[in-house]
C-alpha cells in the first residue's frame, strides 16, 4: 500500500481513527477529516497522518468539496474510507423532521458526494478501493435506531449497485459491518458492556484495531477480487448468515 493515497472520514477516534491508523501503518500517505479541530489535527500527529482536514458532513456538498481538496493537495484519493458517526436514538414518533433530513445527509448523501468526487480519478488510474463503514443495524435491526437501520440497508444496495458499475475499472467497493466494539459510540448509546458481551458468542467486545486491520485488507493490492460484499465484524453476534 506504499504510495497509495487514502482519505478516512470521521477519524478523530473509534473505528474511523482505527482504519487510519492502520492505512499509515501499512505505508499510505493518509488524509483526515471530523468536525472538530482540536481533535482531528490531534489524531493526525498521534498516528502520523499526512493532512488533517475540519470538516461538517452533516452539510450538503461538504463531502464532495473534501474529496476535491484532498485531490488538489495529494495529487488523487486512491483509497477513500466512508465513515460518519451515528445518528441520534429514537422512535419514529419521537424522531423529528430535521433529525431524519441531518441523518440522511450525513449517512447517505455524503457517501453520494464521495463517490461521485472519487470514482473519476480513480477510473483514470484503471484502480481504487472503496469502503463504506455502516453497522450491522444494515442487517439486523437496532432497538430505537431507527434513522440508522433504515439508512444502513440502503447503503448495501448501493455497495452492490456501484461495485457491478465500476468493477472493470479495477476499483472496489465493500461495506463493513462493524458490532459492537469498544468506542465513545457505544458508551453515547448508553448499553452495558456486560450486557453486550452475554449476547456476543466470542464474549467480548471488537477491539477498533480489529476492524482496522480488516479495512486495511479490503484496501490492498490483495483484496482486488473482493467487491460489491458486506462483510460483519461482530464477535458472531448477529443470528442470521
Amino acid at each position: 500500500m506504499r504510495g497509495r493515497r487514502a482519505l478516512v472520514l470521521g477519524a478523530s477516534s473509534g473505528l474511523g481513527y482505527a482504519i487510519a491508523s492502520q492505512l499509515v501503518k501499512e505505508g499510505a500517505k493518509v488524509a483526515i477529516c471530523s468536525r472538530d479541530e482540536t481533535r482531528i489535527r490531534d489524531a493526525a500527529q498521534r498516528m502520523g497522518a499526512t493532512l488533517a482536514v475540519t470538516a461538517d458532513l452533516t452539510k450538503p456538498g461538504t463531502t464532495k468539496e473534501l474529496v476535491e481538496k484532498i485531490v488538489e493537495t495529494m495529487g488523487g484519493v486512491d483509497i477513500l474510507v466512508l465513515n460518519t458517526g451515528g445518528p441520534p436514538k429514537g422512535s419514529i414518533e419521537r424522531l423529528t423532521a430535521e433529525q431524519w433530513q441531518e441523518g440522511f445527509q450525513s449517512l447517505w448523501m455524503s457517501v453520494v458526494e464521495g463517490l461521485q468526487a472519487a470514482l473519476p480519478g480513480m477510473k483514470e488510474r484503471h484502480w481504487g478501493r472503496i469502503l463504506l463503514v455502516t453497522s450491522v443495524a444494515a442487517r439486523e435491526a437496532m432497538p430505537l435506531l431507527t434513522i440508522s437501520n433504515g439508512l444502513r440497508a440502503g447503503l448495501m444496495g448501493l455497495v452492490k449497485t456501484v461495485s457491478n458499475e465500476v468493477a472493470e475499472h479495477g476499483i472496489t467497493i465493500n461495506g463493513v459491518l462493524p458490532g459492537y466494539h469498544g468506542t465513545e459510540r457505544l458508551k453515547e448509546l448508553g448499553v452495558p458492556e456486560d450486557k453486550n458481551t452475554s449476547a456476543i458468542p466470542a464474549r467480548r467486545l471488537g477491539k477498533p484495531e480489529e476492524l482496522g486491520a480488516l479495512a486495511a485488507f479490503l484496501a490492498s493490492e490483495q483484496a482486488g477480487y473482493i467487491t460489491g460484499q458486506s462483510i460483519v465484524a461482530d464477535g458472531g453476534w448477529m443470528r442470521g448468515f
